[in-house]
């Protein structure tokens, strides 16, 4: 087994990872940025380096650079969490050639199902049914144009190397094709270093279900079920359960899809935590979509439903020790929903809403769990993705989970910015939601029949720009004033060790 672990992240997952590997008498190690410095994951670590200013591209992106810091602090293996750089094969194949273990698939199945128009191919050959669309990357308009066509509007531009809906876009018309496809490749260029896209027919109002799989080095390969993961907001997951509402009505379609993302993870020679991804059309036909070659951010639910810790497992597998594990074994037990806690404003097109805590309180209780980067004091930059929790309950019926998730976030309090906790509120409140008539559309239509509950008190327009002005202005404050921030360090392992299942 390892001595020390580098984490190659920040925020929750990156304190969900060391923990895990506290948990487990393993050494972490830590990278920060600039914008960084007074994280959370930073002062939970045994150890931290610096690897470069806030933009992502200048640290948490370099490869280079946290691979001098593993061989700096001696760490024998790199867990990547989610984003950044989890999902690249360049990544894993640099660790690889430099004898630090990468927590994760190899290089080799990264590449076969981490491009996503790869992945196609593959799950073709293995006889998995994907979405109709290309199974290459775009080369040019023409090309563009004629796929289009082929699959019918509207359809979807989506990045070939990564996901989170990052370089992603609807296109209605041909008259759309063009400025889409330059706005797809260059968010997916500033996100994952690539502007390759691809374009798939757009299934109208899917359920989003995904199956985790788990593979060693041995050939064992099983799956943990499936998640639901239909309510989105700009194509990207904000509340997930396991099991799916759908599965449990149609518990058929469990062993079919399982069996699916089994066939494409083996295609793939596939080792250690995956997520096989599919689309359900309104008539329960399923599509493979993509492959995530990485721990998911919704693994939570699969933890508390299965009782597997899936942080643990990926840290045994990548120490080439056998799964332990057979199909027959796995179990599902109760109901969970996650709900990501982000800093944003949802009445106001999710306008990020970075600046500092000033009073937090957590939700506590049986059946509650909560994976946190954040503390009183602590202030929300705007330089990443406006993730700051994950809120997850456990109860043995979804009407259940639901009620305990509805307690849990009133008691849920973070003042000094905008969070998503008072919008999660009205959406497990909403009979559409509760009767789990679920679809990727779900969150837009909840909007449009519901009003903000600020619409008409102030003007929206020039309150987001006060509140942007704000956030930035708290940005810049002094280095005195940022030391200050902070809780004394006894505090923050206290914070760092608290128990995730409360």
């Amino acid at each position: 087994m390892f001595k020390k672990v580098l984490i190659a992240n920040r925020g929750e997952i990156a304190v969900r990872v060391i923990r895990a590997l506290r948990e487990m008498g393993i050494g972490s190690v830590a990278v920060y940025s600039d914008a960084d410095r007074t994280a959370l994951h930073v002062r939970m670590a045994d150890e931290a380096v610096h690897i470069g200013p806030s933009p992502s591209s200048e640290s948490y992106l370099r490869i280079d650079r946290i691979l001098d810091a593993a061989r700096e602090r001696g760490a024998e293996a790199i867990h990547p969490g989610y984003g950044f750089l989890s999902e690249n094969a360049d990544f894993a194949r640099a660790c690889e050639d430099s004898g630090i273990v990468f927590i994760g698939p190899t290089s080799q199945a990264i590449s076969a199902v981490g491009s996503k128009t790869a992945a196609r191919k593959l799950a073709k050959a293995a006889g998995v049914k994907s979405v109709p669309g290309s199974e290459q990357a775009l080369t040019n308009f023409e090309e563009a144009r004629r796929v289009a066509a082929e699959c019918g509007y509207p359809v979807l531009l989506k990045a070939a190397a990564g996901g989170g809906g990052k370089g992603m876009r609807r296109v209605n018309s041909e008259a759309e094709l063009a400025s889409a496809i330059r706005d797809a490749s260059s968010e997916a260029e500033r996100s994952f270093g690539s502007g390759e896209v691809y374009i798939e027919k757009l299934i109208e109002d899917p359920r989003h279900i995904e199956v985790q799989v788990l593979g060693d080095c041995y050939g064992n390969l099983i799956h943990l079920g499936e998640r639901e993961c239909s309510l989105q907001r700009r194509h990207q997951k904000v509340i997930e359960e396991c099991p799916s509402p759908l599965i449990v009505a149609h518990p058929e379609m469990r062993e079919a899809m399982g069996q699916a993302a089994l066939c494409v993870a083996r295609a793939a020679g596939y080792t250690n935590a995956g997520t096989v991804e599919f689309l359900v059309d309104r008539n329960r036909n399923f599509y493979f979509l993509e492959m995530n070659t990485r721990l998911q951010v919704e693994h939570p639910v699969t933890e508390l439903v299965t009782g597997l810790d899936l942080v643990h497992l990926q840290i045994h597998i990548a120490a080439r020790e056998h799964l332990g594990l057979r199909q027959d074994e796995i179990t599902w037990r109760g109901h969970a929903i996650e709900c990501r806690i982000y800093a944003e404003d949802p009445y106001r097109n999710f306008l990020p809403s970075p600046g500092r805590i000033i009073q937090l309180s957590r939700p506590q209780g049986p059946g509650i769990r909560l994976d946190s980067g954040m503390y009183l004091g602590y202030t929300v930059p705007i330089d990443y993705d406006p993730l700051l929790a994950k809120l997850s309950v456990w109860a043995r019926w979804r009407t259940q989970a639901v009620q305990r998730m509805i307690r849990a976030l009133d008691e849920y309090t973070v003042e000094g910015i905008d969070t998503t906790i008072g919008f999660y509120r009205r959406i497990f409140a909403d009979p559409a939601y509760r009767k789990a008539e679920l679809h990727t559309g779900f969150i837009d239509r909840f909007l449009e029949r519901n009003a903000s509950p600020h619409s008409g008190k102030r003007n929206g327009d020039l309150e987001a720009v006060a509140a942007m002005v704000a956030a930035i202005h708290s940005l810049k404050q002094s280095p005195c004033e940022q030391r200050e921030a902070g809780p004394p360090r006894s505090r923050w392992l206290a914070e760092g060790r608290e128990g995730q299942l409360r």
